[in-house]
């Protein structure tokens, strides 16, 4: 935890000079969905707010923002900790992404599109793979799926899925072997991103969803096999 406390303590400066709940609650998600704060971690209210030079009060308050976004846990008696999910968890998430990221290449209108984020999520992964860092690459297919979202150019969408692909990444710092997990879906990355680019938004979804489907069993085969191996230690 220390080291953890050390490295958020170089977020202080985001904060500004108000320090509000929303800001502090936007720091910790980042940090969570970076892995800093992996799932079940207990979280210590003296430790963090200490770091961050937040009051109590709106530390607690930057939690209850947290726990509604299904990030974090309150456990009576035994504090705040990093929400570790179920399979079923990992299921309605990728059922919500489906939902979610079919409808917005379903409904992108008459091309050209503003790709640029997109091509430079995929960019960004092959950089990542090419590095043999395979972490990067999980969050660069994260950067890829968010930016198919932001396509849609609502802040509504961008502010829902934000949490979705926050909760996304509790799963898969659970998984321990990132490179299984992400390395197949660096290609269909690109397939989608050239669909887009030759204004065949069919061929997009068509791909999309069959990616997520896939995806979706991958993540859970090797998320319950994690989950069972943790539970029996």
């Amino acid at each position: 935890m220390a080291e953890q406390l050390t490295a958020l303590a170089d977020d202080r400066a985001l904060l500004g000079r108000t320090s509000t709940a929303e800001r502090v609650s936007d720091i910790l998600r980042t940090r969570i969905a970076d892995g800093y704060f992996p799932p079940g971690t207990r979280l210590s209210e003296d430790g963090i707010g200490g770091a961050l030079g937040v009051s109590r009060n709106t530390l607690r308050e930057a939690f209850r923002l947290l726990t509604h976004e299904r990030l974090l846990v309150h456990e009576l008696n035994r504090g705040v900790f990093v929400r570790v999910l179920t399979v079923e968890d990992v299921e309605d998430i990728y059922r919500t992404r489906s939902l979610v990221e079919c409808a917005v290449v379903r409904g992108l209108g008459e091309p050209p599109h503003r790709l640029e984020g997109v091509a430079a999520a995929v960019a960004e992964g092959e950089s990542a793979a090419a590095g043999n860092d395979w972490k990067a690459l999980g969050t660069a297919n994260i950067h890829f799926h968010r930016e198919l979202v932001a396509l849609a150019g609502s802040e509504r969408t961008d502010e829902l899925m934000r949490s979705v692909f926050a909760e996304l990444r509790l799963a898969f710092h659970v998984v321990d072997d990132p490179r299984r997990l992400h390395e197949p879906y660096l290609a269909r990355n690109r397939e989608i991103l050239r669909a887009l680019e030759t204004g065949d938004q069919r061929a997009a979804e068509r791909l999309l969803q069959t990616y997520l489907t896939d995806s979706l069993e991958r993540v859970v085969e090797v998320y319950r096999r994690r989950v069972g191996e943790q539970g029996a230690s």
